[in-house]
């Protein structure tokens, strides 16, 4: 079985990689039925070298390989007829801009193998760049809060050589009794507390957080039920708010009057409730002076989030006013973080962790039928699959 690591070609650039040097000759190692050859590369974060000096093949033409890996879409045009791929192909919820590759995936009779439906028996995805994102994230909130109020400054994430020198530069902030507000258990939001934590903050419990008073900074960490509510004031229940999200309003509020920093590493549904709208942000009793939104869902659930930010400008005002754009830096206004390609900027860090789950879940049973494999497969045989058939009338019409 050859596998091929694909050079990403989506525009912009994409530094990320499935497997590091080291992990191809790792894989080599232990599945010695598997042969790797990685197509060369420009921008890739580990240069063609670094493969090569392990003995790993780098070669530009991939058609004698049997399986296709990378990490963003493949143009259309690069396509490999007859092949097996495994990326996030964004087509799932019918993304308009991907319409043309599932249908030409379908015409040239591809296998495609989507990250994002991986999942184990439990319904939990086993891929995701979630926890790198959530570790950076954090970092550029804190960023954000240091330029804010002109107390210190940090070395933006993506000049950093890696995490190591990342975290290195938390040394240079400056606390002193701080709220900070994270909203998110999965693995957003673990990726946000690993950076939280390295600063030494207090995590405190929702009683504490809004009824006492510190002297030191402090962090609480809320789920879902815990910023959502019965309209009715009926008790409150996961599993009813996910079958009638509608008959449920947010309580955020009584912890924005509480929080400096706010960082939403949550996932967001349709249908459910937004967190805060642009009336809250309005309201005397919203405190929050810097958002950090990780999950950037745009004009949704954080009414602060009205546009993605750039990897080398990843910082807006929104003034509650205007309900507009403004300097982030002037009185009143909120800055706003909401980069929505964080991992980008540890290429190496994130590729690596990517690689790890995807050696530990997915190498031992790429080639199978297994019952994971079938159910992230969204076309195969030239049609799509069963459990991707709703997607019909979106690639016909």
């Amino acid at each position: 079985m050859r596998i091929g690591i694909l050079r990403e070609e989506k525009k912009p650039a994409d530094r990320r990689v499935v497997f590091s040097p080291t992990q191809c000759k790792r894989i080599c190692k232990d599945f010695p039925e598997l042969e790797i050859f990685v197509q060369t590369s420009d921008v890739r974060c580990f240069r063609d070298n670094e493969y090569a000096e392990l003995g790993i093949p780098v070669v530009e033409d991939l058609r004698e390989c049997d399986i296709l890996l990378g990490i963003k879409e493949v143009p259309k045009e690069k396509l490999i007829p007859n092949k097996t791929y495994l990326f996030f192909s964004h087509t799932i919820k019918e993304q308009e801009y991907n319409r043309e590759l599932l249908r030409e995936m379908i015409n040239l009779n591809i296998r495609m193998i989507d990250y994002e439906v991986l999942k184990y028996d439990n319904g939990n995805r086993i891929l995701g760049f979630g926890r790198y994102a959530g570790i950076i994230g954090a970092y550029n909130g804190l960023l954000t809060y240091g330029l804010k109020k002109q107390l210190y400054s940090l070395k933006p994430a993506y000049k950093c050589i890696d995490r190591k020198e990342m975290e290195g530069e938390l040394k240079n902030i400056k606390l002193t009794n701080e709220r900070f507000l994270v909203s998110g258990k999965g693995r957003v939001g673990s990726g946000i507390l690993e950076t939280i934590n390295l600063l030494g903050v207090k995590e405190v419990g929702i009683n504490d957080y809004l009824n006492l008073k510190f002297d030191y900074p402090v962090f609480l960490n809320i789920d879902v039920m815990d910023y959502n509510e019965r309209k009715d004031s009926n008790p409150s229940e996961f599993n009813d708010f996910i079958s009638n999200p509608s008959d449920y309003k947010s309580s955020f509020m009584k912890y924005a009057k509480h929080t400096d920093v706010y960082i939403a590493g949550h996932y967001y549904a349709s249908g459910a409730p937004y967190l805060f709208t642009r009336d809250d942000v309005k309201s005397p009793d919203f405190n929050i002076s810097v958002v950090a939104d990780v999950s950037c869902d745009i004009d949704g659930p954080i009414a602060t989030t009205i546009r993605p930010s750039k990897i080398n400008s990843p910082i807006y005002g929104y003034n509650p006013l205007t309900e507009s754009e403004d300097n982030f830096l002037n009185k009143d206004i909120i800055a706003v973080m909401a980069v929505d390609n964080l991992p980008c900027e540890l290429p190496k860090d994130s590729s690596k962790d990517f690689g790890d789950n995807l050696i530990k879940s997915i190498i031992p049973i790429i080639s199978s039928n297994s019952d994971i494999i079938e159910g992230a497969t969204i076309c195969k045989n030239g049609d799509l699959t069963e459990n991707y058939e709703y997607l019909r009338e979106f690639v016909s019409s």
